[in-house]
C-alpha cells in the first residue's frame, strides 16, 4: 500500500511537471531491483559466498536434527521395555536436545540474515553507483526503482545488470592480478 501511495504521489508530481517541460521530452528510466539482485554477477557471487560460509553450519544442524529424530524413534521402539525412570530420563534428554537445536537454528537464521543483509547492501551500493553513471551519461531526468507498471521502452534493468557484470569482471581481473 505504501509503495502504491508513493507511486501515485510521484505520478501526480510528474503530471504537474509535464507542462513545465513541454518544450523538451522528459527522459525516464526504470530499474527492476529484484531482478538486479537475482541476476547480476555481484549478487550471484554474494549468494555463493553466503552458501560457502554457512553450508557447514547448516549441515551440522541437519545432522543434529537427524540424530534427535533417531533417538526419538529409538525411544518409541524401546519404550515398552524401559523402566519409567529410564523412559523419563530419555524424554528429558530429547526435550533438552530439541530446545538446544531450536536455539541453534534461531541463531543460525539470525546470523545468516545479518550476513545476507551485509552482502546485499554492498551489491545495492554498487548497483546504485552504476545507475547513477547511466543517469549521468545518458542524461536521464529520473530513474525509478519502485513502480506499479513500466513499459519495456523505459526499462534499463538489462543495462544495469550488464554494467554490474562488466564491473564485476573487471574488479575480479584486477584482484586476480594482484
Amino acid at each position: 500500500m505504501k509503495k502504491l501511495l508513493k507511486s501515485l504521489a510521484f505520478v501526480s508530481a510528474l503530471l504537474v511537471l509535464v507542462p513545465a517541460v513541454s518544450a523538451q521530452e522528459l527522459k525516464i528510466g526504470y530499474v527492476n531491483s529484484e531482478r538486479v539482485l537475482r541476476e547480476a554477477a555481484p549478487a550471484k557471487a554474494a549468494q555463493a559466498k553466503l552458501e560457502a560460509e554457512f553450508s557447514k553450519r547448516e549441515r551440522e544442524l541437519t545432522d543434529e536434527g537427524a540424530r534427535l529424530k533417531a533417538a526419538a524413534d529409538k525411544l518409541d521402539k524401546d519404550s515398552p521395555a524401559l523402566s519409567e525412570a529410564e523412559r523419563n530420563r530419555r524424554q528429558r534428554e530429547l526435550v533438552e536436545g530439541d530446545r538446544d537445536l531450536q536455539r541453534k537454528r534461531r541463531e543460525f537464521q539470525e546470523d545468516l540474515n545479518q550476513r545476507r543483509n551485509e552482502e546485499l547492501a554492498g551489491v545495492v551500493e554498487r548497483a546504485n553507483r552504476v545507475i547513477k553513471q547511466i543517469f549521468d551519461q545518458e542524461h536521464y531526468d529520473v530513474i525509478l526503482q519502485e513502480v506499479v507498471f513500466a513499459s519495456p521502452r523505459v526499462d534499463i534493468t538489462d543495462k544495469v545488470i550488464k554494467a554490474l557484470n562488466s564491473s564485476s569482471a573487471a574488479s575480479g581481473a584486477a584482484s586476480g592480478a594482484k
